[in-house]
């Protein structure tokens, strides 16, 4: 047997009202609650899935982490650094390691000039700490022997400066020469032997890969090198990881992860998440807040009812009970509609977004600035149940100030002029 309030708030609920505007102010809350919550749960997954995909993205071309050499003073570089690399490789957590050499310099082809970051490596190992080779869309990384100067380039940089498979280019670096005549840049020229997609705009145009030995010498390294990368099991642990090695591993130079070398991209993600929350949240609640005016007008038409009830025995608390009831059953609905709404479109992002492509005729994300063609979605539960207790509080909360007025309705009043 259901209790008193919750039988009448129900059949309240139910009822055919004759004031059919209470009726549309009701649906119009319902509605508004729903449409807020399945934006809000739709947005947060967009935001997920982003951070998701740049953050794969970029592991695939950077590491986990990364023990590098003092760039300037005596010794350039990490010395000595294989009985290092040995070492790493069996350090706990750890899965990959690989030695590399970095640098900068100018790549020049025909009348275009483009500043690139240079990496160094070893295409055997190269594989082990991240997936560029995988990426290698046109050539091979094994083409890339030590004295052959071959190079590769990022797909958007090999657009830029108009090169492909077997161009010849030359890569000035700052290190100089010092001649009679004075110095003079150190030029190279190099053979395009493959070009790579990670699918990360920043990495695709500014990034070239040259064999590690000839790294070594291009940039006066001897036998040195830049640094040595690390691949971790779990890539959320990089930040600890790396704390454990600059603690307990003889090292001289210094230790970075992924979250340092690429923080601004997460925090700005974050900010923009939490800020997204917050705007829709706001929706959810000045549609939720809607429920105080459709409750008001409610109270108000059901006087003569509320006279009968208290003149039957009723309490002003059973009284409050029973409108309560009835404005949450309307923000419980409009949470249910709201969520299985926000579900499925966070579920078929990428069937709705390409029909909106289509319909608007315009590209929603582009490459050249979010480094993504298509919008990535991560549905997470746990931002579901969150909105919807949000949701649900914020419709209870709005209930509350009419049912009190429906709890103090005096009964003569009421019933003097029916």
């Amino acid at each position: 047997m259901q209790p008193f309030p919750l039988f009448i708030g129900l059949r309240y609920t139910r009822a055919k009202r004759q004031n059919h505007f209470i009726s549309f102010i009701s649906m119009v809350s319902m509605a508004g609650i729903a449409l807020g919550i399945a934006a809000l749960i739709t947005v947060m997954s967009v935001m997920n899935g982003f951070q998701k995909e740049v953050r794969a993205r970029i592991l695939g071309v950077s590491a986990h982490i990364q023990v590098m050499g003092h760039e300037d003073g005596p010794v350039k570089g990490l010395a000595d650094w294989s009985p290092l690399l040995a070492q790493l490789g069996k350090y706990p957590g750890v899965v990959g390691a690989a030695p590399f050499v970095n640098g900068q310099g100018l790549l020049v082809y025909a009348s275009n000039v483009r500043g690139v970051m240079v990496r160094g490596i070893l295409p055997d190992q190269e594989n082990v700490v991240a997936d560029l080779g995988r990426d290698v869309k046109a050539g091979d990384i094994r083409s890339l022997k030590p004295g052959e100067y071959n190079i590769i380039l990022g797909g958007a940089l090999a657009r830029a400066l108009g090169v492909s498979l077997g161009g010849k280019l030359q890569l000035i670096s700052p290190q100089a020469n010092f001649t009679p005549a004075g110095m003079t840049p150190r030029v190279r020229t190099f053979t395009v032997s493959g070009i790579f997609s990670s699918g990360h705009f920043e990495y695709d145009a500014n990034l070239a890969l040259i064999h590690m030995k000839d790294g070594q010498v291009l940039y006066q390294l001897g036998d040195n090198v830049s640094g040595i990368r690390l691949k971790l099991a779990e890539t959320d642990r990089a930040p600890e990881v790396a704390a454990q090695i600059a603690a307990e591993v003889r090292v001289d130079g210094y230790v970075t992860d992924w979250t340092r070398q690429n923080a601004t991209y997460f925090r700005a993600v974050q900010i923009e998440k939490r800020m997204m929350f917050i705007i829709l949240t706001l929706i959810i609640a000045v549609a939720a807040f809607n429920l105080v005016s459709t409750l008001v007008m409610v109270v108000t038409d059901k006087h003569p009812d509320i006279a009968i009830l208290r003149t039957l025995g009723a309490s002003p608390g059973t009284i409050m009970k029973i409108f309560m009831v009835q404005g949450a059953v309307v923000g419980v609905a409009g949470t249910l509609i709201g969520v299985g709404a926000g579900v499925l479109m966070a579920l078929n992002i990428d069937v709705v977004v390409p029909l909106i492509e289509r319909v608007a005729g315009f590209k929603v994300l582009s490459p050249d600035v979010y480094f993504l063609s298509d919008l990535p979605s991560d549905l997470k539960w746990n931002d579901v149940w969150t909105t919807a207790a949000i949701s649900l509080l914020l419709a209870l909360a709005a209930t509350l100030y009419p049912s009190w007025r429906a709890s103090r309705v005096n009964p003569a009043e009421a019933l003097r002029y029916e």
